[in-house]
């Protein structure tokens, strides 16, 4: 996923550094690794179905395909951007692209589920570290005028990465096959790991401590909760094997608290949950993001399970979804500062419900492009709205001085989010799964439907009245 935070503006009579003379080349680089981890987001979910019947996947093995990357990629965002300051930003992007690309490598090579799992976690780590250290180095590399135009160029790779990403999945696993969603890194991983180091100055890193417990235990600790949602729908919610992994997990986050309260460099900042508009917005942005990733997945398996489409076929199915979630961010973006926050994520909570609905009278023979084509773009409109508004929430409601912590928060919210939805529709469309009937997906949509019109309620109450005035500049998820 995209993120992006304009930097502080430099008081009057500050001269800016000397412009680098190849820094758009350098933009082009960064940004290309940068939408290699946004695509990788939506080219697996189409691919799922080809997957699971080449390496016999079963449904709990499908689910981490996809909830891996983006565990490990949320959990240890946080840490990566505290690596790019102490190793410095170009060598901890390169390091973090080396990976991502040698484990886009295994990740096509896998023969088998454990292979394909241990090459998805690699790939989140790679992620991890890539993601911040390459916003760290647009935010000083460009100045003036000419990084908000670098930042616009940044946060456009959000949209068109989940569009491209259904298409060439879909492109990909009908043509070569399945394997190429991931060999298709690897030409790309290795020209800009050529080419990078000769348009990137290297920075010294900045002294600083590592709070290592604090990422291991917040990543264990949403680890256990997706182990423990997605195992309920094997063993049912009051199995052990259940209930051990959910009391795993909170008992990690309760250690997390503590070590983030005793440490003298934490990883992240408890004390911004007390700030409301940072409240309302990570949840705002774990919600949309839990729906939106779950309809990919759900669609994904209900197109080419139930109803044989091709996978080329299903990536079209998608497009106009991909699209709406673009068309409502662009929207939500113009309208939230008119009409204010509270009336934003509730209106766009509420448009997601509504196009949901639709969705949970699904059949194993009805017309896909009268009953899921139009519910998934309503639905995908609304959720688009959601997302910038959750953002400026966040972000433009807080003091300056606390936006970065802020968008920490945020983006950190919007990674797991997508772990999470997919794990618990998972496990609520499980028979669906295994009979190859609608009724589980329809299950799956219904209670979709219900967190949207849910969600929409507590926003009414939980975001702040007013309208987001950005005095720092737009942070851009």
């Amino acid at each position: 996923m995209t993120h992006s935070t304009v930097g502080t503006s430099h008081p009057p009579g500050h001269a800016h550094p000397p412009a680098h003379p190849r820094r758009w080349t350098a933009l082009a680089l960064i940004g290309l690794a940068q939408f290699m981890l946004i695509l990788d987001v939506t080219v697996v979910n189409v691919a799922l179905p080809d997957m699971a019947a080449d390496l016999r996947l079963d449904r709990a093995s499908l689910t981490w395909v996809v909830t891996a990357y983006t565990l490990c990629f949320g959990g240890l965002m946080l840490l990566g951007g505290r690596l790019a300051d102490v190793l410095g930003a170009r060598r901890t992007l390169l390091a973090g692209l080396a990976l991502f690309t040698a484990a886009s490598l295994a990740c096509g090579l896998a023969g088998d589920a454990a292979s394909l799992l241990a090459g998805r976690i690699a790939q989140g780590v790679g992620a991890a570290l890539l993601s911040p250290a390459a916003l760290s180095i647009v935010t000083t590399t460009f100045h003036g005028p000419e990084r908000n135009k670098a930042l616009g160029v940044w946060a456009a790779l959000g949209g068109s990465g989940a569009a491209a990403g259904v298409l060439l999945g879909g492109a990909l696993t009908d043509g070569p096959g399945w394997q190429w969603v991931f060999y298709v890194n690897v030409p790309v991983g290795i020209v800009v790991l050529a080419a990078l180091p000769a348009v990137v100055a290297a920075r010294a890193p900045q002294p600083a401590r590592l709070d290592l417990p604090g990422a291991l235990l917040v990543t264990a600790g949403t680890g256990a909760l997706i182990y423990g949602l997605v195992e309920a729908g094997d063993s049912g919610w009051g199995s052990p094997s259940t209930l051990l992994p959910l009391a795993g997990a909170v008992m990690a986050y309760a250690l997390f608290a503590v070590a983030e309260r005793i440490s003298h460099a934490p990883l992240m900042d408890l004390r911004m949950f007390t700030r409301r508009p940072v409240i309302a917005g990570a949840f705002l942005m774990l919600m949309a993001t839990a729906l939106l990733i779950a309809y990919f997945f759900l669609g994904s398996v209900y197109l080419q399970h139930l109803r044989g489409f091709s996978p080329l076929k299903t990536g079209l199915v998608f497009l106009p979804m991909a699209l709406a979630t673009g068309v409502g961010a662009h929207l939500g973006s113009r309208l939230v500062g008119r009409i204010g926050s509270r009336v934003m994520a509730v209106g766009g909570m509420a448009i997601a419900a509504a196009g949901t609905v639709p969705l949970t009278r699904l059949s194993d023979t009805g017309s896909v492009y009268t009953g899921l084509l139009p519910g998934f773009v309503i639905a995908s409109l609304g959720l688009g709205a959601v997302f910038v508004t959750a953002t400026t929430t966040a972000l433009a409601m807080v003091g300056h001085r606390e936006a970065g912590l802020a968008s920490g928060v945020v983006n950190t919210f919007h990674e797991v989010g997508g772990s999470i939805g997919v794990a618990v529709v998972s496990t609520v469309a499980a028979t669906g799964f295994e009979s190859g009937s609608a009724d589980g997906f329809t299950d799956a949509f219904t209670l979709a439907a219900v967190a949207a019109a849910a969600t929409a309620a507590v926003a009414l109450l939980l975001v702040p009245q007013g309208k987001p005035r950005m005095t720092g500049g737009p942070h851009v998820h």
